[in-house]
């Protein structure tokens, strides 16, 4: 067994390389934008090599390997049985986010989103002509849980068609079980709301929890949904832009086609079906070994701030790299905060506001253990001269 800790501790460059996160203010720590400062699996690598070795880019045609990965990940690690027919490609879940909003709404309908939630879900949504609709996850001091008897309410509403689930949760790091997906699912059947669920986060769960794929539920509420997955969040593919669409409803797939082509997101490139297979075909070992690293830097941050920072509680992080910090006690929103940290100690976190609750900030703890290290301590510096 190879052992890539030494490769996690040392990280990537990434200054200079046109990185979103790096690039777009020189100068700053950046530990916003959701994607990871290590290089991703060797075999992802090697594969990527190969297909550049090979010297022609042209159209891509995405062949049964690509299904077979995504099918076989799927029911090997998390035992979700896909038919082949259930799947469709794009060029990403925001894109496939988008298409299936407007596959399966007309302008002026209302979608439902459990804040706080992924701010490109209120783009995907406000950008089909649709009405966004609030079903507000519960604090409960480390952690948050569905709100069932609002969400029974906002399923009624007749102009109500479709929910947006984020599972895992981004930027709350939760988990969802499988009863409260089933409670979710029973409550949005019996209203006829369809369930579009992101996995992005899928893979990226940690000890004691469990992710459960929404396509495991019982069938009848399957059929009434659509699943997006990418292997870009677990392993640090963002920019190969490619995302799976899953569901068995046929009618759904037939429209959802229908709206990829209007949306011109149709062709994906070469690089992220072979990146794709490759990541699910040998990416397992690299994959749990980033996991315990991370979770090395959640423990490492918990106990920092417990002792530090005693005044700022962070969620617990059930799944995602992503730790949702509640920084009510600095008497300042979110906003005004990660301005101010940019100013004064050159450290990029994200505001809270843009996910639905500006007194909460969001930390990317995908990072070498000393860059993490150094971030909380510029951190601690501004809260000591603030408070």
């Amino acid at each position: 067994m190879t052992d890539f800790t030494a490769a996690f501790d040392r990280g990537v460059e990434r200054r200079g390389t046109g990185s979103y996160k790096w690039d777009s203010e020189p100068g700053l720590l950046p530990l916003w934008v959701a994607d990871m400062d290590f290089a991703t699996a060797p075999a992802i690598i090697d594969a990527l090599h190969r297909r550049v070795d090979m010297g022609a880019f042209g159209y891509t045609l995405v062949g049964e390997d690509y299904y077979r990965a995504v099918a076989d990940w799927f029911g090997r690690r998390h035992g979700w049985a896909i038919e082949r027919d259930s799947i469709m490609y794009t060029s990403g879940v925001v894109p496939a986010l988008s298409a299936i909003i407007k596959a399966l709404t007309a302008p002026g309908d209302k979608v439902i989103v459990q804040t706080p939630v992924y701010n490109c879900f209120f783009s995907s949504i406000r950008n089909n002509g649709c009405e966004v609709l609030t079903n507000p996850l519960r604090y409960t001091g480390d952690s948050y849980e569905m709100d069932f008897d609002d969400l029974a309410a906002k399923v009624a509403d007749p102009a109500a068609k479709v929910l947006l689930l984020c599972n895992p949760g981004n930027p709350v790091g939760r988990v969802w079980t499988r009863d409260e997906l089933a409670t979710l699912a029973r409550l949005c059947h019996d209203n006829g709301v369809v369930v579009v669920s992101d996995e992005i986060h899928c893979e990226l769960v940690y000890p004691g929890y469990r992710y459960t794929p929404y396509g495991t539920l019982p069938r009848e509420f399957v059929e009434q949904s659509v699943t997006c997955v990418s292997p870009s969040k677990a392993f640090n593919t963002a920019g190969l832009q490619i995302a799976s669409i899953i569901t068995p409803n046929a009618d759904f797939r037939r429209r959802i086609d229908r709206a990829i082509n209007i949306n011109e997101v149709c062709d994906v490139n070469p690089f992220g079906v072979v990146g794709t297979i490759a990541a699910y075909n040998e990416g397992e070992e690299w994959l749990d070994q980033l996991i315990a690293y991370l979770k090395g830097n959640y423990d490492m941050m918990a106990d920092f701030c417990l002792s530090h920072l005693p005044q700022l509680p962070l969620c617990r992080l059930e799944g995602t790299y992503l730790v949702w910090m509640n920084v009510e006690a600095l008497g300042m929103g979110g906003e005004e905060l990660e301005k101010r940290l940019i100013d004064e100690q050159s450290l990029w976190l994200n505001a809270g506001e843009m996910y639905g609750d500006d007194h909460f900030i969001r930390w990317n703890i995908a990072c070498p253990r000393t860059r993490l290290a150094a971030a909380l301590e510029r951190f601690e510096k501004f809260v000591k001269k603030h408070t």
